[in-house]
């Protein structure tokens, strides 16, 4: 099976410093580097399609732009690239989500994926018109997937829920093909959302004894229901052509760290209701020492950034490597990122994919020779 590799679409804007945010925090002043234009962002865009990313994610949240209408207009900028769409259930009614899907699929030709994030943050849910806590959203969130999943399938469709109501819900054109479903989350609460509705279980960038934890986890609710889903990894990337450039890199990203806002981020991240994020918290415990939490996995992202804080870091040979140990869990699919994001596509597509390639584990979308890895030198 070949791995599947996503980009990322920096919705919140992008530079060649860390841009932070998320989970209730605010993008960072370096966002303003390359604002998130439509023009800039279908530039990441087609590069990714060019070097043979399957899709990119784009964020949800106050934090940056819709990911709905931005990927709507980029779209039109690119020809295979789907699109990984953070979406929040609950904001919507499902019959309404599922006929934006539909017609995403129609327009685009089949290039809508679907990420459904229920919504960490009460605080931040609140301010969009939503008073319900965590585990209760997340019960809504099964709700409306099967409200979804019930209608994408042709049916129509009653329910008097806990937290939703429709009446002969029906879509008069059905989304072809399906969009799949992108889910993750690390308590109890998502857990059973994930077992039951999730085609791809995302998580964060842990280290692989962890990622292995919860991967059998899901594995086993799943099973409980008759069900097999993928597994996907959310990770940034710093790779270069030899460890010492890439862990210079690294440093330096460090380095542009202010202090003040290291401090502010951390203590904004710390009143967050998420399991995962308290996980990516327990990682680096907002010190700057001991960041290589595992070789090649280090944890500074989380520092400033919300949500995912782990980067792979070496050469395009030991990051290969990483992707190979995390592949040999269980993750087939990868959703990376880097800043700025347009060169860091390159460095990963031009380095690693090659690497991929040449045993085996990758081939591009479009079956191009170009994916063959880099000749090596002949001795003589």
């Amino acid at each position: 099976m070949s791995l599947t590799f996503h980009w990322f679409l920096p919705t919140n804007g992008d530079s060649r410093d860390v841009v932070g945010g998320g989970h209730g925090s605010p993008a960072t002043a370096s966002g303003r580097d390359r604002p998130p234009t439509v023009a800039y962002l279908s530039q990441i865009a087609r590069a990714a399609e060019d070097l043979g990313f399957v899709a990119a994610l784009t964020p949800t949240g106050a934090w940056c732009e819709d990911a709905w209408l931005t990927t709507a207009m980029v779209s039109q900028h690119t020809e295979r690239l789907k699109f990984l769409v953070a979406f929040r259930p609950g904001f919507v009614s499902p019959t309404l989500a599922a006929q934006m899907a539909a017609t995403f699929q129609r327009q685009t030709g089949g290039r809508l994926l679907l990420n459904v994030v229920t919504g960490g943050e009460s605080r931040e849910q609140r301010a969009y018109g939503d008073f319900l806590d965590k585990d209760a959203r997340y019960r809504r969130t099964g709700e409306f997937l099967h409200v979804v999943r019930e209608l994408w399938d042709g049916k129509s469709v009653d329910l008097d829920g806990e937290h939703l109501r429709v009446e002969e819900a029906r879509l008069s054109r059905v989304p072809d093909p399906v969009p799949e479903v992108y889910f993750g989350g690390s308590s109890p609460a998502a857990g059973e959302v994930a077992a039951r509705h999730a085609d791809v279980y995302l998580t964060w960038g842990e280290p692989p004894a962890q990622v292995a934890g919860k991967i059998a986890w899901i594995r086993g609710l799943a099973a409980a229901h008759g069900r097999t889903p993928r597994f996907g990894i959310r990770l940034h990337v710093i790779t270069r052509d030899t460890a010492a450039q890439a862990w210079a890199e690294a440093d330096r990203l460090l380095d542009g760290f202010d202090p003040q806002t290291v401090r502010a981020v951390q203590e904004g991240l710390g009143r967050s209701e998420s399991e995962g994020q308290r996980r990516m918290l327990a990682l680096h415990g907002g010190s700057r020492d001991g960041l290589e939490i595992h070789p090649n996995l280090w944890a500074g992202i989380g520092l400033v950034r919300g949500g995912a804080g782990t980067a792979l870091v070496g050469s395009h040979e030991e990051v290969a490597e990483r992707i190979k140990e995390y592949h040999a869990l269980g993750i087939d699919e990868f959703v990376l990122s880097g800043y700025p994001h347009l060169e860091e596509a390159y460095w990963f597509g031009e380095g690693v994919l090659p690497r991929l390639a040449a045993q085996g584990l990758w081939t591009h979308p479009d079956g191009r020779a170009s994916a063959a890895a880099p000749e090596l030198p002949v001795a003589i």
